[in-house]
């Protein structure tokens, strides 16, 4: 098994006496694309500015290919921050942009030139924007510029601090793909903060859940969507239903419903959350049956594009049942109707 790229190792962070981070334990993989999400105020920029080299360790270590770099400089490091503010200089042009830090390194401006055109070719930037100004850039081409910058220092790492967060919705799922493949053409260990879910299921290899300054789940984007470890994880990674349960024989009790439902088997699951996706709640028709149904209220529906999310009321519980546009329910609000799930389709997940 390959050394990791890098390992956090007991890190933490202290602000007098507030810990943003707490003892985080992490290994990175090279060539990696690492996500971190989580909600505002759960540590997760402070702990990617510890490892770029802009805040230092309280405590624990970080090791880049085995050398601890806790107090080196981030200008020593061979890593890159790209900021949501992209830090661009205005009264430059994307080329000099581009070539900052070469320059810096003294390389030669024949080769800082190539480079910058390679970058420019490689981020489907037109090469005539070499030696136009930055403020004449829509927002979508000046996050290209600060990615071809950050490209060309030729890092070990890049680090994203919510780069995206500020673009609207249709430039952001075009600039979600191009991220994901310009990760497979350089080959680079990206690690990206996000508090978006969607981010983070489009482009990660893995996904690391952080709440109060502690990582509480990591693993792939299906690990994470489909067996969260608790009930903020499972909520934190999109819409779900939650039935709050406790175990009876060889059921699962909900007080709420007065109803006893079938789940998949968990050891040593006594009570928590009966949890189901939207997606995998049918309406049953006259004849049909499911491992578990309820009987309800269709109280509202709402287009989400190619899918279609219906609203049902089953006396104080409100289920969410999400279908493909050509699966939709054909039928009126305020009908009377059946919904059911099948055992396997749902998860147990304690408080």
């Amino acid at each position: 098994m390959a050394e990791p790229i890098l390992r956090l190792s007991g890190l933490t962070k202290h602000f007098g006496g507030f810990t943003a981070v707490k003892q985080i334990d992490l290994d990175i993989e090279e060539g990696e694309f690492f996500t971190i999400v989580g909600p505002s105020g759960s540590g997760k920029s402070t702990l990617v500015r510890m490892l770029a080299g802009l805040e230092e360790p309280s405590g624990g270590e970080i090791l880049l290919r085995g050398e601890r770099i806790n107090e080196t400089p981030a200008n020593r490091r061979p890593t890159c921050m790209v900021f949501q503010s992209l830090a661009l200089f205005p009264h430059r042009t994307v080329g000099q942009n581009i070539e900052f830090p070469l320059k810096m390194r003294g390389v030669a401006r024949k080769a800082r030139r190539a480079r910058a055109m390679g970058l420019l070719r490689l981020l489907q930037l037109p090469e005539s924007y070499y030696g136009k100004s930055v403020t004449q850039c829509s927002g979508g081409e000046r996050q290209r510029i600060a990615l071809a910058r950050a490209l060309a220092f030729d890092p070990e790492i890049l680090f994203f601090d919510e780069p995206l967060s500020a673009i609207d919705y249709k430039l952001r799922k075009t600039l979600e793909k191009e991220l994901k493949d310009i990760h497979k053409e350089t080959g680079k260990t990206f690690m990206y903060i996000t508090h978006s879910l969607e981010e983070a299921m489009v482009m990660s290899d893995r996904i690391g859940v952080m709440r109060d300054g502690k990582l509480v789940q990591i693993g792939t984007p299906e690990e994470i969507y489909t067996r969260p470890r608790d009930k903020f994880v499972s909520e934190f990674m999109g819409e779900v239903n939650l039935l709050k349960v406790k175990r009876n024989g060889a059921g699962l009790h909900c007080p709420s419903l007065d109803a006893t439902f079938t789940g998949p088997a968990s050891k040593g699951f006594d009570s928590g959350y009966l949890v189901i996706r939207p997606e995998y709640l049918r309406f049953l028709k006259p004849g049909e049956s499911a491992e578990n149904q309820v009987e309800g209220v269709l109280y509202n529906e709402y287009a989400l594009g190619s899918r279609i999310q219906y609203q049902v009321r089953v006396g104080e519980q409100v289920f969410l049942v999400e279908k493909l546009r050509e699966q939709r329910y054909h039928g009126r609000l305020d009908d009377r109707v059946t919904i059911g799930w099948e055992a396997r389709d749902s998860m147990l997940a304690p408080e």
